[in-house]
């Protein structure tokens, strides 16, 4: 359920932040990096142990479901559903 208090834009967050965003196939977690021009840097943890980088604009909306900010996504699936599985050695 969204409502104004736990909805808030990807702007706010700070640098090092952590939010859970979802990818192609499941969900992850990643870090805002920077704001850069305009845009704001994310990194994405990967399951094979490497990151990658999106750039979202910072009006971008935020579910805040507790306090677990997730990027809003228009998929069924839920991140508690579907969250990617690491290797556990790490």
């Amino acid at each position: 359920m969204e409502t104004a208090e736990n909805l808030v834009r990807l702007d706010t967050l700070v640098t090092g932040s952590r939010l859970v965003v979802r990818s192609k196939k499941d969900w992850r977690f990643a870090a805002v990096s920077k704001m850069d021009e305009g845009r704001v840097v994310l990194t994405v943890a990967s399951p094979s142990g490497y990151s990658y980088r999106l750039r979202r604009d910072p009006d971008t909306e935020i579910m805040v479901e507790g306090t677990i900010p997730v990027l809003k996504y228009d998929e069924s699936d839920t991140w508690r559903d579907n969250l990617s599985h690491y290797d556990v050695r790490w």
